[in-house]
């Protein structure tokens, strides 16, 4: 399991270890893609509990994080599987996976892989981020601000959604960063 990690240097990292899967034959890397799409859709799919199923709904961002960072087919293909099976399985969470907690997952990692740079990074994904809250609330006038947000173009809204994203996106920078070490010390352990 250790050669799941490779060594690389950049600016983000220094000199870390990423998940890479570059060793396994194709079959293998689908069915990492499609293990991680099954988490993400538990995660997912706790949203219909409050509380803690809220807490657990945003971890959904962590599975396409990872299969962005492997590869981007596998990241692309992760997003459609986790879509495809929260249709069938939870289609009341299918928009907000879709516009919110899907794309962050896949423009952190894509950001993480080719972007490199931090600041750019947290940009990236939280423009993403916003154009996926901005879509919903306008385009399709679902009400994932709360229903006191309306669904009339609002630039304020739109920059406190931006600033909320921004913060948002860093977190989850950091906490990717932090459980890759984690998975890396528990793979070299083994």
């Amino acid at each position: 399991m250790r050669s799941l990690f490779k060594k690389v240097t950049s600016s983000v990292w220094g000199e870390e270890l990423i998940p890479t899967t570059d060793r396994y034959s194709k079959t293998t890397r689908i069915v990492v893609g499609s293990i991680l799409g099954s988490l993400a859709v538990v995660f997912q799919s706790a949203g219909i509990f409050t509380g803690i199923g809220y807490v657990l709904s945003m971890m959904s961002t962590g599975p396409l994080v990872l299969a962005s960072l492997m590869s981007l087919r596998i990241g692309v293909m992760t997003y459609f599987v986790t879509i495809f099976l929260l249709a069938l399985l939870q289609p009341s969470e299918l928009l907000v996976f879709i516009f919110t907690t899907g794309l962050l997952g896949l423009s952190l990692g894509i950001g993480l892989k080719y972007v490199k740079k931090s600041l750019f990074i947290i940009l990236f994904a939280g423009l993403c981020l916003t154009l996926g809250i901005s879509f919903l609330l306008y385009v399709v006038k679902f009400p994932i601000l709360g229903p006191s947000v309306t669904s009339h173009f609002n630039s304020i809204v739109i920059l406190g959604t931006f600033a909320f994203s921004l913060l948002y996106s860093w977190i989850w920078k950091k906490v990717s960063i932090s459980a890759f070490k984690v998975l890396h010390t528990f793979f070299t352990r083994r």
